[in-house]
């Protein structure tokens, strides 16, 4: 018999070596612990060799029951210069129902919002660019490329385009905060709705060392027009979230009598 040697304060549970398979009941113990508040939120787990030391247990035991308690929705493992083993948060959810920039979302989840600006250029517009921006193909837009946070943790890596005859002198702006504040404050041209088409991706090893995850793992990737009052296009991006640490919400409503689908998708345009 033998009790874990856990970090926090505490009486820790028992080891019973002859009984059920020690990774279970190393992640049952877990499991128990963070429940209980023992373990909160971005708790950060020791290295996995001295975890396994501390436990009394080999490391590939260990890594059995931290992937029981991943597979669960409780721990968050991470690469990078954030890595580590961590109690993990709820995931976000972004409600869809009414139009509202991330930092926005993010707020209504009583979460904090920050960015890290990673790529901020001026380039020609490919095809599918100009075409939602209503451009010519090789007009110049504005490319913004920037990991966005959510109380510190990287959940979605967004790329994103605006024409430059629309926003001139944008890239001499602070682009690491609201971008649809700084569009209403600056050029009076904020979006007020948009279209959004979700498909599910792999990271690949870019994107995957940007949002500190291993390559493969699933993501969303939300490709978003964004449109003024008047209608004119604002914005195009494309938006890879982070599938583990998000969670979407739509609301939907019965459609009045007499509002045909017609019209019902010309407002939404």
């Amino acid at each position: 018999m033998q009790r874990l040697g856990v970090s926090l304060p505490g009486e820790a549970p028992e080891l019973q070596r002859h009984a059920r398979p020690l990774y279970l009941q190393i992640a049952e113990a877990v499991e128990a612990d963070i429940r209980s508040g023992r373990y909160p939120v971005g708790h950060r787990f020791p290295a996995e060799p001295v975890f396994a030391v501390s436990l009394g247990v080999s490391r590939l035991t260990l890594r059995h029951a931290l992937t029981v308690l991943e597979h669960r929705g409780l721990l968050d493992r991470r690469v990078g210069r954030r890595g580590g083993t961590f109690v993990r948060e709820a995931p976000v959810e972004r409600d869809l129902t009414t139009f509202a920039g991330f930092t926005e979302q993010m707020r209504r989840s009583g979460v904090v919002a920050s960015s890290e600006l990673y790529e901020a250029t001026l380039l020609a517009a490919e095809p599918e660019v100009a075409e939602a921006l209503e451009l010519e193909n090789g007009d110049p837009v504005i490319s913004l490329e920037r990991v966005r946070l959510a109380n510190g943790v990287p959940v979605a890596l967004e790329h994103c385009f605006f024409a430059e005859v629309d926003f001139p002198d944008l890239l001499g702006h602070p682009l690491d905060g609201a971008l649809y504040d700084l569009l209403q404050e600056q050029y009076g041209r904020a979006p007020t709705h948009g279209r959004e088409m979700f498909e599910p991706v792999v990271a690949d090893r870019r994107t995957a060392r940007l949002l500190d995850v291993t390559p493969g793992t699933p993501l969303l990737l939300v490709e978003r027009v964004a449109f003024d009052r008047e209608g004119r296009p604002v914005e195009f991006s494309r938006d890879l979230f982070l599938g583990e640490r998000t969670r979407v919400v739509v609301w939907s409503f019965d459609v009045p009598v007499g509002d045909s689908p017609r019209a019902a998708a010309k407002l939404r345009s």
